[in-house]
């Protein structure tokens, strides 16, 4: 088996029926979740997204196995809501899903896009998004907040949220439309200075891409979505010390799925969190 990576000190592998994934250990105890690797059937390949595969997600979730909320995912901002004892309609266009019934439980897919997971501490709803770049630029982490205040009363002091293994900014190479977009969509340049940067950080946990220059070819930058994750849901209202980062880069390690590495042949990676019973 590929060697797995160290997540940051919040994150730990479990053993989930023979398979390894990623918990926040600081989530863990108001709802049950997971962040998936390669070596589930979902990450074996590109053509792996079938139900037997998402069965696997469901029951790693709960000795019966949680009916899956699911999407056509879309990089938008779209809200799905569950409510308690509601059937599950069809999947809609949405990358942003949420339930407070614990028989229903949220789940994305991603191969670089960064998923996010959220419970409340107080009510036990909970949130599962998915976000790339447009995701990041339409305000998906602060969208998926307050959609969890409107629908279920929430408040933002009480969420908890764990942002998974994704494309880190030591790979996440882009063009110059994208920061564009970003600063079309109103965010400031405090912020896109934070998040966009000619030259890719070394982090040691994170090796970048064979063939990959740290410095950013002309008219391109660096992403940094983690911070971008972080920054947005603080600016919802979760308190900093309640926000989790696994700093894990997709594109650096096989353990995970890539699009940015592999190209059409990747798998994807899942992430799903149930609300507690």
């Amino acid at each position: 088996m590929t060697a797995l990576p160290q997540p940051s000190e919040t994150f730990e592998w479990r053993d989930v029926h023979g398979r390894m994934a990623l918990v926040c250990r600081p989530l863990e105890p108001f709802a049950p979740h997971i962040f998936t690797s390669r070596f589930w059937r979902l990450g074996a390949s590109s053509d792996a997204d079938r139900e037997e595969s998402w069965q696997d997600i469901a029951g790693a979730l709960g000795a019966d196995g949680p009916r899956l909320l699911r999407a056509h995912q879309v990089h938008g901002a779209t809200v799905v809501a569950q409510r308690q004892g509601h059937p599950i309609g069809p999947r809609a266009d949405a990358d942003i899903l949420l339930s407070a019934d614990a028989a229903v439980a949220p789940a994305v897919q991603t191969a670089d896009c960064v998923p996010i997971l959220i419970a409340d501490s107080r009510t036990g709803a909970v949130a599962a998004a998915h976000a790339g770049w447009r995701g990041m630029a339409a305000r998906v982490p602060l969208v998926t907040v307050e959609a969890l205040v409107a629908e279920f009363g929430v408040r933002e002091s009480k969420l908890i949220a764990a942002v998974g293994p994704s494309i880190g900014p030591c790979c996440y190479e882009v063009g110059g439309e994208v920061r564009d977009r970003f600063a079309a969509a109103g965010f400031s340049e405090w912020e896109l200075t934070r998040w966009f940067a000619n030259e890719a950080p070394s982090l040691p946990t994170n090796p970048p891409m064979p063939g990959l220059n740290r410095r950013a070819r002309e008219g391109h930058w660096f992403l940094d979505l983690w911070t971008a994750a972080r920054d947005q849901l603080r600016s919802a209202g979760v308190r900093e010390d309640r926000i989790f980062v696994a700093e894990l880069c997709t594109s650096s390690h096989d353990a995970f799925c890539s699009y940015r590495r592999d190209g059409d042949r990747a798998g994807r990676l899942a992430a799903a969190i149930r609300p507690a019973s």
